[in-house]
């Protein structure tokens, strides 16, 4: 390998970094979102990662417009994915490209992590324990006093008129 790398090298290095990072890459795969198409050099679509070397070596720089880069770009400032591109203006060494994938890679997972913190957990609450309204506690008060008022007194009237035959 010469210290400079070829897209298929950089390539190369890269999936297995992204492996290593637990990503399951696939290679070459088309893509097509958010308006924009391409294939892409390394995809996880499971976790919506992956990357895309443009290289003067397979003339593949008008893979992205200006126009597909934002697109790409606005989509990942929401979340929505996390692209990796290389645009190879100057030959890249092994060690820049690992370098700056790392750099990448560690974004994405702070990223995903600070995400997992963020995202309030919603409560669960059954019926049984959920507050009730005003209304609905007036209604149930209601139905409880009209219970009450039509048994006790039948049975102190009961009582009493037992208790005064007795007598």
């Amino acid at each position: 390998m010469s210290e400079f790398l070829s897209e298929t090298e950089g390539c190369d290095l890269l999936t297995r970094l992204f492996r290593a990072r637990g990503y399951t890459i696939e290679r070459n795969l088309p893509f097509r979102e958010y308006g924009v198409e391409f294939h892409i050099d390394g995809w996880d679509a499971d976790a919506r990662v992956g990357f895309e070397f443009l290289s003067s070596e397979d003339d593949d720089h008008d893979d992205l417009s200006l126009v597909e880069y934002q697109a790409l770009w606005t989509a990942q400032q929401l979340g929505e994915l996390a692209l990796f591109i290389v645009d190879e203006v100057e030959p890249l060494s092994a060690a820049d490209l690992a370098e700056s994938a790392n750099e990448f890679l560690d974004e994405v997972a702070e990223a995903i992590k600070s995400r997992m913190l963020v995202v309030p957990r919603k409560k669960v609450v059954s019926a049984a324990k959920k507050p009730a309204t005003r209304s609905e506690a007036a209604t149930k008060r209601a139905v409880t006093k009209k219970k009450v008022s039509a048994t006790k007194p039948a049975h102190k009237k009961a009582a009493k008129k037992k208790a005064k035959g007795k007598r």
